[in-house]
């Protein structure tokens, strides 16, 4: 990308996330291809990615496989509307889907993006307990620190407050209850007992308002957005009985924790439980097309069974079940089974929990250093305020695609990524990390 074409960028492009008067000093990275795990500059640089383009890339950039597929669906059928129509690919994924969680979420609903799947998944529950005669259940708890989209209704439910607090006029807020995080111990508990004292407050909550909640949403074991916050399975179990005990539906958004990233297939495997509505997006599709799904229980989709159109499920896009994305997502599933990747992520799960420890152990600056499968991450303390961005572009001259949540530096790679890579990976951090503190120590003595 010349420079004159990066300058009509930033004039016309606005980034996502992002205070567009940073890039006066940071500019946009021009990416011109992708080859496996490495994302490749214009000029010829290349990067390797270490989040997985913000976390939906699980088997590399270009993969030969996905690509493929994509090219024999282009020459059958690009699109069709799904409202009254129907297709090979979004009924296989969708029988695959419900096989996946054993038939118990046998219902599958369409859209474009995680948001719009919370979004999906909110409505469909208030208007589930409506159509089942109990309409006052129209409220919605989520935990502390939580993260389920931008969108006005995903906003209601996410709790961080640079995101929810601008458009706070426009938001009917959930209750929030404390997050199970195990970073949250005192001294001699463990994290189950951080689950179970979290789930005990849960339980305060729906003893007093059980009535009007309508649904539980929860991020299983990672809270990504709240710096990549883990905790026990035995919350999930504890939250999936209070939410019978109470007539509650339970909405697990697997969006950046489902597709294999905790070591299991759905997070909330690893709790024995099964929520009532569960979204997912990201790595679905590979990391390819815009694609986002909600399953639901038999009991769910029989609520709004019936002649009166308005006991139906009022809520459509224009790309719902687009055939060039179910094709992905069906490519991405093949290589899941083909490949037994779950079994080679923990593996590969290892090497890089061997490698953090060996970078990291004993730096003066990390605590909680954690992992849940291929997701790891640890804490940097006494991080400046701008940490994130300085660290992002140090790692980016050390060539890697690392970005932190707050004080929070996260792994959340490819699953393609092979040994020497994840070894470049952990040591482009640990240049960063110096760099960024010792830009930040240098700034203290001036």
């Amino acid at each position: 990308m010349s420079a004159s074409l990066l300058q009509r960028s930033l004039a016309t492009v606005w980034h996502p996330c992002t205070q567009m008067k940073h890039h006066e000093t940071l500019p946009p990275v021009p990416v011109v291809a992708g080859e496996g795990p490495w994302l490749i500059l214009e000029g010829g640089q290349r990067l390797l990615d270490g989040i997985s383009s913000w976390w939906v890339n699980l088997f590399g950039h270009c993969n030969p496989r996905i690509n493929a597929a994509l090219h024999e669906q282009l020459d059958r059928l690009e699109h069709a509307m799904l409202a009254g129509f129907t297709h090979p690919p979004v009924v296989e994924l969708s029988e695959r889907l419900a096989a996946l969680t054993g038939g118990a979420l046998g219902h599958a609903f369409y859209a474009s993006d995680g948001a719009s799947a919370t979004e999906i998944a909110l409505k469909m529950s208030v208007h589930a307990w409506r159509n089942q005669g109990l309409p006052r259940k129209d409220r919605f708890l989520c935990l502390e620190n939580a993260y389920h989209g931008e969108t006005v209704g995903a906003l209601a439910v996410t709790d961080v407050a640079l995101f929810r607090d601008a458009y706070a006029p426009l938001l009917r807020l959930a209750e929030t209850v404390p997050s199970p995080d195990a970073r949250r111990a005192a001294p001699g508990e463990s994290a189950a007992d951080v689950a179970r004292r979290a789930a005990g407050a849960l339980a305060k909550k729906l003893d007093a308002e059980g009535e009007r909640i309508a649904a539980f949403i929860i991020e299983p074991l990672v809270q990504g957005a709240a710096g990549m916050a883990m905790y026990d399975p035995e919350y999930l179990r504890l939250a999936r009985a209070l939410c019978d005990r109470h007539q509650v539906h339970l909405i697990c958004d697997e969006i950046a924790v489902g597709c294999g990233r905790t070591g299991t297939f759905f997070a909330h495997e690893q709790a024995g439980i099964r929520p009532d509505l569960l979204c997912l997006s990201k790595g679905i599709s590979g990391g390819y097309l815009p694609l986002s799904v909600v399953l639901c229980r038999d009991e769910i989709f029989r609520a709004f069974y019936d002649d009166d159109v308005r006991r139906g499920f009022l809520h459509s896009h224009s790309y719902t079940g687009n055939p060039l994305a179910c094709r992905a997502a069906l490519a991405t599933l093949d290589i899941f089974d083909e490949d037994d990747v779950l079994a080679a992520n923990r593996e590969r799960a290892a090497l890089l929990s061997g490698l953090l420890a060996e970078t990291f152990s004993g730096h003066a600056a990390v605590r909680h250093p954690r992992q849940c499968g291929m997701i790891a991450a640890f804490d940097v303390e006494g991080a400046p305020a701008d940490f994130p961005r300085r660290f992002f572009a140090a790692a980016l001259d050390a060539g890697a695609l690392l970005r932190p949540i707050g004080n929070t530096v996260y792994f959340m790679p490819p699953y393609v990524m092979n040994d020497a890579e994840l070894r470049t990976l952990t040591q482009a951090a640990a240049q960063a990390l110096d760099r960024t503190l010792a830009a930040r120590t240098a700034g203290l003595n001036r």
